[in-house]
């Protein structure tokens, strides 16, 4: 770093950073990062192993883990995001409501850990109540307060860095974001996955508390800078219930190139959910153990690590729509080869990897996807618009792998997960096209040299 690069004086909206300054914002942001990685990369494979050991089937699953969490996403997302946006207090606009979800979260991940135990407490009070339905009990109010915190304070999370993080470092920002997600992956990957089946409860209950730690942490150290004045409705009156409903609905899907900015994305990260959500029980199909599983990952997550800064400037050199399309083009070719070729635990195992490190690179492309095609000024509504969305196909999609699966099974057909990488492939190609018709809207507003978002 040069004595110039040090001097220089970094702005977003009324915040002003030195380069002191810009490391402290950033260790914070990286920090809560971190203790939201670990649960986001861990507590998802945990609450599989734990629930699974309940006697639970393939659609029930997808109901419950995948579409449940995506259905309260369609009416959870759009209102935060929509208040946060107007909301204004000493502390900001968006981290009174990341204080408000922690609690909901960390209690959440501590809840799954210690519901075998509570489970069987159940059982011995409701003795007409089996073990594992008191189990799954105390496991669904668990998830389900773990789903709520989730989902309002990743609604906010995006839109409070966009409302921090100067502009011109956005993408170097989530390429370090995405470093640190990593180091958790590979942390929990390799250390702890493998053990889950025996100290379940302990490393859900380390979780929760370090998320805990971290988020409050970071909303205490993390300054927001000053918003304009909420603009009223038409009238000078303040907005009821159906004026919100109404300006929020037109503000998110009246221009058609933000739908299709929507479903790029939206259905590029889906290109990787059949697999991901199968990935434990497919390593189980094919006889791969959880801590073999675990290491795979790992070094899926290290590979993936050492990617990250360099994808991170080819997404700011290159604009992250054409790489995103790359990325998936890519993807869907090695997908179509691991359904036909992943019957076995070797195999599985490399194919494995490969789905890791390159959906990882889609992700790592498309972090600062939205930040740059979205008007800074309704960034979180619009954000939540494609949330919204996304749990709406989400909400569809789940059930429909898990009932394809389903009618695999039932029919005989060998190492049937296979089939995920295939869903994937297809989900891909149909990614691309959608992201084609952006990236024609993108040279109609001005492209590279002068892309102007617009108004809503």
């Amino acid at each position: 770093m040069t004595e110039k690069q040090q001097s220089k004086i970094y702005k977003v909206g009324t915040l002003t950073y030195t380069f002191g300054g810009i490391v402290v914002l950033f260790f914070w942001l990286l920090w809560g990062d971190f203790a939201w990685a670990l649960k986001d990369r861990g507590i998802g494979n945990v609450a599989t192993i734990i629930v699974r050991s309940f006697g639970i089937s393939d659609l029930w699953y997808s109901l419950f883990i995948v579409s449940y969490p995506a259905f309260t996403n369609i009416f959870l997302v759009p209102i935060i995001s929509f208040k946060s946006d107007r909301y204004r207090s000493k502390l900001g606009r968006r981290i009174p409501f990341l204080l408000f979800t922690t609690p909901f979260v960390a209690l959440g991940v501590i809840g799954i850990g210690v519901s075998p135990v509570l489970g069987r407490w159940l059982h011995e009070l409701i003795p007409a109540l089996s073990l594992h339905a008191a189990c799954l009990t105390v496991f669904a109010i668990a998830w389900i307060s773990l789903d709520f915190g989730t989902t309002l304070s990743g609604a906010l999370a995006g839109a409070l860095y966009n409302d921090v993080v100067p502009a011109e470092l956005i993408g170097r920002f989530y390429a370090l974001f995405r470093a640190i997600s990593l180091v958790a992956g590979i942390v929990f990957n390799y250390f702890l996955i493998g053990k889950v089946e025996h100290y379940g409860m302990w490393i859900c209950i380390g979780i929760g508390v370090l998320y805990g730690a971290g988020l409050l942490s970071m909303c205490l150290m993390v300054k927001e800078g000053e918003y304009p004045p909420v603009e009223e409705t038409p009238g000078g009156k303040s907005s009821g219930p159906f004026d919100s409903i109404v300006i929020y609905f037109r503000e998110c899907f009246s221009h058609p190139y933000y739908i299709w900015v929507f479903f790029g994305s939206i259905i590029g990260a889906l290109s990787a959910s059949p697999v991901n959500i199968y990935t434990v029980f497919y390593t189980q199909d094919v006889g791969l153990s959880l801590d073999g599983m675990g290491k795979m990952l790992a070094l899926t997550y290290i590979i993936s690590f050492t990617l990250c800064y360099f994808l991170g400037s080819l997404a700011d050199r290159f604009h992250p729509i054409r790489m995103m399309i790359a990325s998936l083009f890519l993807y869907a070719v090695v997908m179509f080869f691991g359904c036909a070729l992943a019957v076995d635990r070797v195999s599985f195992a490399v194919f494995l990897v490969l789905h890791g490190v390159l959906s990882g690179t889609y992700f790592t492309l498309s972090a600062s996807y939205p930040m740059r095609l979205f008007p800074r000024e309704r960034f979180a509504t619009l954000s939540s618009g494609s949330g919204m969305l996304s749990a709406i196909v989400s909400v569809l999609s789940a059930p429909i792998f898990g009932a394809i699966l389903q009618i695999l099974f039932e029919n005989g057909v060998p190492i049937h997960y296979r089939y995920t990488f295939l869903m994937g492939g297809i989900i891909a190609l149909l990614a691309i096209g959608i992201l084609l018709v952006v990236y024609r809207g993108f040279k109609r507003y001005g492209g590279d040299e002068g892309y102007v978002a617009p108004q809503v």
